[in-house]
């Protein structure tokens, strides 16, 4: 049964924006049909379901959408919760209604190898999705406010996914749609679920001060509101305290306490137009000192998501700081509803923007883009990521067009940017009229000219500074599909000249190359002389291999140790040179992530190491491996705290070796105090099932208190030999720890 009251809200809204009839009877008819598939569907909550599509109705009203993105909002969940076919949709209202529907319907008939691989799925269609038709964001926007709004009646878990995926995803989406309704919001209550103490704590803390804080406030709207008066000026003058998540974020990116931010207030002027803007600044700055610095002017360069406005920060009244936002009523609409204030659709749903917004929403294209060149929707979730919601600076070429590229952007980035051809030939770049080094980082407003030559090829230390994916994976690529032969060709001639023809002959017949290929963690010897001739490696570093085959402890504690018929061990770095961090010594089959160094290639390390706190982003690589069952073995190191009993370490060992798995060494220590004793052990193994094995066996036995995977700075073979007494001439090594 159809409960209309549900509706009434929705009509009395869009009669006061003066929907036509005709609009208002084809939404209420989608809101029946909604109302007839959801019956006697609930939510968690127990409510009716039909109760969320209303919702997300009235959310997207208040952003003034058109008629049939209304009209999806109700139907929205249709096609994926009930048995309605598609083609009941388009003939009930339209191909354009359909397509919005589509568009926001998970993947639920098709099958994935884990839930990660389905959601981001999921995200790479919605981009592309909505690259073709900005409403569907709309949908998914209104969707999402809604489910964080209705979020504490989830499970905790899925409460912190969620608000995760919320924070990492749909708030920067809204952001870089200038919806900051939307976006404050959703940042506000994912913090809330996320960070509850953090939430609640800075909730209390602006309470606390709201009455100070108004009463500075007050004092400088008065004064304000007299000067502009006085100069003929009409403008409409407010305060208001930021959002949660702004002041939290300021906190932990300045490394604060909340009584020291001294702008947690701002104070917003709208007047009617933009020399007003500058005219209301001059009248506050000689009333109130301005802080140095402090001053953005976002209407001569506006933010990526059309966001316009004067900041400025003034001593305010009783000494206190304070920020003030000047801004015209159309900004603020801008500021306020984003893109949603600018869109228009014609009849058949495509969009259409106006010059400014072409410029501005090019982004939205790249999102096709990357969708081409990117293998995965995990890495293509990944980039979209990087480097479109991360923050942004805006250069010109010397035409004057504008690109937008993630903060700490170089000219290779923007060259990649502008073509992937133009980023090939890059030998140089112009910055404001100024030769520039190429890992430069761009700021807001610098005119950048790139220098090419027909002649120039990619370098490979171009990874250890581009931060988009896309400059990123284009170098790659280049170096994996071009001239490899020349490559070969090159690098065996380099060797050649170096060791002489009967030397590199003699190596090349008995499989040295072959054996230095395996411990420099290429595939095949051609690989090395590849990597050689394309200046991945030096001849140094081959020669000193022949020169002294064996590598010395240190060198070799938590680097791999090959065995005959290896094969490609690690996904994402095909070609790339690479170690294992000794750090973490990660074993195949856990989470790893890659870390480009500036002169070492890559560093495997695991996705929980501890060496990774304070790395930025940017020189991450997304990597897995290729499988559990490598022909290599890895050294690791696990800490076993003991009853003190005599025998116990012949059984630990019995127990290690019945598990097909090596001891590289061991320390042994006793706690005469506790009557305990703390075994080290290192073991070379296979994969991380043998290593779960291996602890599961170890705590089965009764006189053992724990065992745990610790991250340690012992040399491998430094501790070969059992030492149950004390030396004075040891030294002794204190291991960082950190459990499985």
């Amino acid at each position: 049964m159809v409960d209309y009251t549900l509706f009434e809200e929705v009509k009395k809204s869009l009669v006061e924006q003066n929907r036509s009839t005709e609009d208002i009877d084809l939404i209420e008819q989608a809101f029946v049909f909604a109302s007839e598939k959801h019956d006697g569907q609930y939510r968690i909550s127990e409510e009716p379901y039909i109760i969320h599509p209303v919702e997300v109705a009235k959310i997207l009203i208040g952003l003034k959408a058109d008629r049939n993105t209304i009209i999806a909002a109700f139907l929205h969940d249709v096609l994926e919760d009930t048995d309605t076919p598609p083609e009941e949709i388009e003939t009930k209202f339209s191909k354009d209604v359909l397509d919005l529907v589509q568009g926001v319907t998970k993947l639920g008939k098709l099958k994935f190898k884990s839930t990660e691989e389905r959601q981001a799925e999921n995200f790479r269609r919605m981009f592309i999705a909505m690259a073709n038709d900005i409403r569907i964001i709309f949908l998914k926007l209104a969707d999402r406010l809604h489910n964080m709004r209705t979020l504490n009646f989830m499970a905790l878990n899925k409460q912190q996914k969620i608000s995760q995926e919320t924070l990492d995803i749909f708030a920067p989406l809204a952001n870089r749609l200038g919806i900051g309704k939307i976006k404050a919001e959703l940042e506000d209550l994912s913090l809330r679920y996320l960070y509850p103490s953090k939430y609640y704590e800075i909730a209390q803390l602006v309470s606390q001060k709201k009455a100070e804080r108004e009463t500075t406030v007050n004092l400088l709207i008065e004064k304000i509101s007299q000067d502009v008066r006085q100069a003929g000026i009409k403008a409409q003058i407010t305060g208001r305290a930021k959002h949660y998540y702004s002041i939290y974020s300021k906190m932990k990116r300045l490394n604060v306490a909340f009584h020291d931010l001294y702008d947690i207030t701002a104070v917003r002027v709208i007047v009617d137009t933009e020399r007003e803007c500058y005219e209301v600044l001059g009248i506050i700055h000689s009333q109130f000192k301005p802080i140095p610095g402090r001053f953005k002017d976002y209407i001569a360069m506006p933010k990526g998501n059309m966001y316009q406005s004067l900041h400025t920060s003034v001593i305010g009244p009783c000494s206190k700081p304070l920020e003030v936002q000047i801004r015209t009523w159309k900004m603020h609409e801008v500021a306020e509803y984003g893109v949603a204030a600018h869109w228009r659709y014609k009849e058949k749903g495509s969009q259409k923007a106006n010059g400014a917004g072409d410029v501005q929403f090019s982004w939205m294209r790249k999102l096709v883009e990357y969708d081409k060149d990117l293998n995965s929707a995990k890495e293509y979730v990944d980039s979209v990521k990087l480097d479109l919601f991360s923050d942004q600076v805006f250069v010109f070429t010397p035409n004057g067009d504008v690109f937008d590229l993630p903060s700490n952007a170089t000219p290779v980035d923007f060259a990649y940017r502008i073509h992937t051809d133009v980023g090939h030939v890059t030998v140089g770049a112009l910055i404001n009229g100024r030769i520039a080094q190429l890992d430069t980082k761009l700021k807001n407003g610098d005119i950048v000219e790139i220098l090419t030559s027909k002649q120039q090829a990619p370098r490979l230390d171009w990874l250890n500074f581009v931060v988009t994916k896309q400059a990123s994976s284009k170098i790659k690529q280049w170096f994996k599909k071009n001239k490899r032969e020349e490559h070969i060709t090159l690098g065996k001639t380099s060797l050649e000249r170096e060791l002489g023809k009967a030397a590199f002959d003699e190596h090349l017949k008995a499989g040295e190359f072959e054996r230095i290929a395996k411990i420099m963690n290429y595939l095949s010897e051609d690989d090395l002389f590849a990597a050689l001739g394309y200046g991945e490696t030096t001849l140094n570093k081959i020669t000193n291999k022949i020169v002294k085959p064996k590598t010395t402890e240190e060198e070799s504690f938590g680097q791999i140790k090959t065995k005959k018929g290896s094969q490609k061990d690690i996904n994402g770095l095909e070609g790339l040179l690479y170690s294992l961090a000794k750090c973490c010594s990660p074993i195949p089959g856990e989470p790893i992530v890659g870390v480009v160094t500036r002169s070492k290639g890559v560093s495997v390390h695991r996705i929980d190491c501890v060496s990774l706190d304070g790395i930025p982003p940017e020189r991450l690589l997304e990597i897995s491996w290729a499988g559990e069952n490598t022909n290599k073995t890895y050294t690791t190191t696990i800490r076993i705290e003991t009853m003190d009993k005599i025998g116990l370490l012949k059984d630990i060992i019995a127990a290690v070796s019945d598990n097909n798995t090596n001891i590289v060494f061991a320390n042994v220590k006793s706690r005469k105090e506790s009557g305990g004793g703390v075994i080290d052990l290192g073991l070379e193994l296979d994969n991380i099932s043998t290593l779960k094995k291996v602890i599961t066996a170890i705590q089965s036995m009764p006189d053992v208190h724990s065992v745990k995977r610790i991250q340690t700075s012992y040399a491998q073979g430094g501790a070969n030999k059992v030492d149950n007494k004390k030396s004075k001439n040891k030294k002794k090594v204190k291991p960082q720890t950190k459990n499985q």
